[in-house]
């Protein structure tokens, strides 16, 4: 399997798993605050990866080491504590939907900032496309309720992630192992948390940690969606670049609806399925070029004879 095809693949896997990270969340909201989930998964992520290398990563040098604070303050601290914050002013619906402009962002900010690469043949129809898809998935009636505060942050919260991208697309180029770098990532994201427990709720009874369904959410947060998804989509970012790899971002609102359907007995209405059919076209689109590479790989067609 060559890197391209290994990189959307990983892709791929990352957002089977991210995408059903709502569902724990969700759980685990009834017992923790924000800002408490997001510090003992990303804790239990640094501690995994520890554990799978604990080789010390050494002093990289002032501008390598800006570089891994901008990719921890950018993607741990700032975009989930945008996220949540933004929750809290305005309606979910509105977050998913802005959230979903991930990718865009992500293009953008490697457009002007990174490789300075032209966006991709097919990637503003996609974008649209997969946009009115994630709208459907999101909104369950015309009503359209806009939070000035709440949509800004979740607005910010898209840019940031743009800039995590980059980050990171810049640290895999320093040639260290990515579990150590995202190791090192996970730290500085924790540092950047710590000025905000006086400003959030945080604080629980560690008693809660022995109720099976707490520690088996916070398991699969740490050691999955964090120490491992982490890892993975650096690793993808560093094989296909950021181009090409934030549209699969897209994927997650309808890994979330399926997974719902199997957790939570949520109903799969209409409108749902083809918000998911919208979005998967969507995604479809801005990865055609990519997708034709793929089938050629599996499947390479013969050179006809003159």
């Amino acid at each position: 399997m060559n890197a391209q095809v290994l990189g959307h693949a990983i892709a791929c896997f990352t957002m089977l798993v991210w995408g059903t990270t709502f569902i724990s969340t969700k759980v685990l909201l009834e017992t923790f605050s924000p800002l408490d989930i997001l510090i003992l998964r990303f804790l239990l992520g640094a501690l995994a990866l520890t554990f799978i290398m604990p080789r010390r990563l050494p002093f990289l040098g002032l501008k390598h080491e800006l570089t891994l604070v901008a990719a921890g303050l950018c993607g741990v601290t700032l975009y989930f504590l945008l996220e949540n914050t933004a929750l809290t002013f305005t309606q979910a619906a509105n977050v998913g939907i802005i959230l979903g402009s991930a990718p865009m962002f992500c293009a953008l900010v490697d457009r002007f900032f990174g490789s300075k690469a032209p966006l991709p043949r097919g990637f503003v129809a996609g974008f649209i496309c997969a946009m009115s898809g994630i709208a459907l998935l999101s909104v369950n009636s015309l009503e359209v309720d806009i939070n000035p505060l709440g949509d800004g942050l979740a607005v910010a919260a898209s840019a940031i992630w743009g800039f995590y991208s980059l980050a990171v697309r810049k640290a895999a180029s320093f040639g260290y192992p990515m579990p150590l770098i995202t190791r090192r990532i996970f730290v500085y994201g924790l540092i950047g948390m710590v000025p905000f427990t006086w400003i959030f709720d945080c604080g629980f009874d560690p008693a809660v940690l022995l109720e099976p369904a707490n520690w088996g959410n916070l398991l699969f947060l740490g050691l999955g969606a964090s120490a491992l998804c982490f890892f993975t989509w650096n690793y993808a970012l560093e094989l296909i670049g950021t181009m090409q790899a934030s549209p699969y971002l897209y994927a997650a609102p309808v890994v979330t609806v399926v997974a719902a359907m199997i957790f939570l007995q949520e109903r799969l209405t209409l409108q749902a399925s083809f918000g998911m059919g919208l979005t998967m076209l969507g995604l479809l689109l801005s990865q055609r070029t990519q997708v034709k590479q793929v089938i050629r790989h599996f499947w390479p067609t013969k050179e006809k004879g003159r």
